[in-house]
C-alpha cells in the first residue's frame, strides 16, 4: 500500500514539478487506482503482488470514496467563489463611480451643507456648460467664480489681447500675460484654480456664422460683452435656441444685471432694450471710464443668478432688472415685462420665435 502511496505522489507532485497539466495527473492516477483495483479483485487472496498493493479491494473503495467527496468539495467551492467573484465585478461594474473624489468633495463642502445646493445641486453643477462672452470686466470675475463653484464646463470667447490698461479691473489677467489672447489668459487661472472643470477657449470674434453653432453645445449663456451689437446678437440667438442668457453691462460707478429668459416666462433683451441708444448717450469704458471693484461686483452678481438657474435655488432676475450704483451705496430692482411686439420673442411666453 506504501508503494502504491508513493507512486501516486510521485504522479501528483512530480509531474507539478515537470510540468504536467492537472488534468494528465489526474487520469495517471486514475489509471493507478484502476490498476490497483484490478490487481485487488482478479489475484487470488494472498498473492504477493496483492499484499504489496493493500491486500483489499475494500480499503482502496473506502479511500477512492473519501477522495471523491473532499474533490466534489472542493470543486463546489471554487464555483461558489467564481460566481461570488463574477457578481463583485458585475456589481461594480453596474455601480456608477462617484461623481466627485474626495478633494473635490472637501473643496466644495461649504455649497453641499448649503440647504438651497446640497450634493444634488453641486452634482448639476458640475454637469453643467456655461458660454460666457467676453473675458474683460464683466467676464473676468464671472470666470473665476464659475470655475471656483465647480461647473463643470466654461467655454469663453474673445478675440482680444491683454493690455496693460485692462488690469485695473479684469482681475483674471496678470501684467505677464499683457499681449496674451484673453482667452488662454483666463484659461490659464481658471485651470490654476480648479483642475476638475473643463476650459474651453474660443479666441475669435463672436459672429453670425458661428453664434448658433456655438450656443448649442452649452446649456446657459452669460453676456459680458461692451457693445450692444453683440449684446443683440447674442439675445437673438439664445431665444432662438431656448437658452437662459444672464446679461451685466457697466459704466462709471453703476451696474446693471438681469436673467432674459423668454422661454421660461420672461421678457428678452430686446424687450427691454428694443434699440441701441444714440451715440453718446452709452458711453464706452474707455471713453467714461469705471472704477476698477465695480466689474467684480457685476460680475460676481452673474455667477450667483448662473449658480441659481443651474442649481435651481432660490429667485433667479428673470423679469426683474437690478441697478447697482457704487457711488451711493444703492440697489434698485425694477420689474420687467415681455413686449408684445418684440420682433426677437414676440412677447409670448414659452414659444421663442426668434429667428438666427
Amino acid at each position: 500500500m506504501i508503494l502504491v502511496l508513493g507512486l501516486a505522489g510521485l504522479i501528483w507532485w512530480g509531474g507539478r514539478l515537470v510540468g504536467w497539466a492537472r488534468p494528465l495527473r489526474l487520469g495517471l492516477l486514475a489509471v493507478l487506482m484502476a490498476a490497483v483495483l484490478a490487481i485487488q479483485l482478479t489475484l487470488p487472496e494472498g498473492a504477493s503482488l496483492r499484499l504489496a498493493t493493500g491486500g483489499s479491494a475494500a480499503l482502496w473503495l473506502i479511500l477512492l470514496g473519501a477522495g471523491a467527496l473532499i474533490g466534489l468539495y472542493a470543486l463546489l467551492l471554487r464555483r461558489l467563489k467564481a460566481r461570488a467573484d463574477q457578481s463583485s465585478v458585475a456589481q461594480a461594474e453596474a455601480t456608477p463611480a462617484a461623481p466627485f473624489c474626495e478633494t473635490e468633495l472637501n473643496r466644495y463642502a461649504r455649497h453641499i451643507v448649503l440647504r438651497e445646493i446640497g450634493g444634488l445641486g453641486q452634482k448639476r453643477l458640475k454637469d453643467a456648460r456655461v458660454l460666457v462672452i467676453g473675458a474683460g470686466g464683466l467676464g473676468a470675475p464671472a470666470l473665476q467664480y464659475l470655475a471656483a463653484a465647480g461647473v463643470g464646463t466654461i467655454g469663453v470667447i474673445d478675440d482680444d489681447v491683454v493690455d496693460n490698461s485692462n488690469l485695473q479691473r479684469q482681475v483674471i489677467h496678470r501684467d505677464q500675460d499683457i499681449g496674451l489672447p484673453k482667452v488662454f489668459s483666463a484659461e490659464a487661472a481658471m485651470r490654476a484654480l480648479n483642475p476638475y472643470v473643463e476650459v474651453r477657449p474660443y479666441h475669435r470674434r463672436l459672429t453670425e456664422e458661428i453664434a448658433a453653432e456655438l450656443f448649442a453645445d452649452y446649456d446657459l449663456i452669460l453676456d459680458g460683452s461692451d457693445n450692444f451689437t453683440t449684446r443683440y446678437l447674442v439675445n437673438r440667438v439664445a431665444v432662438a435656441l431656448g437658452k437662459p442668457l444672464i446679461s451685466g453691462a457697466l459704466t462709471q460707478w453703476e451696474g446693471q444685471i438681469s436673467v432674459f429668459d423668454p422661454a421660461r416666462g420672461g421678457p428678452c433683451y430686446q424687450c427691454v432694450f428694443p434699440e441701441s441708444p444714440a451715440p453718446g448717450l452709452a458711453p464706452s469704458c474707455a471713453e467714461a471710464g469705471v472704477i476698477g471693484p465695480l466689474p467684480g461686483v457685476l460680475g460676481a452678481m452673474m455667477a450667483v443668478e448662473t449658480v441659481k438657474q443651474i442649481t435651481g435655488a432660490g429667485e433667479v432676475l428673470r423679469s426683474a432688472l437690478l441697478i447697482y450704483d457704487g457711488l451711493f451705496g444703492e440697489t434698485r430692482r425694477i420689474t420687467l415685462k415681455p413686449r408684445a411686439n418684440c420682433p426677437i420673442c414676440g412677447g409670448v411666453h414659452g414659444t421663442p420665435t426668434g429667428e438666427i
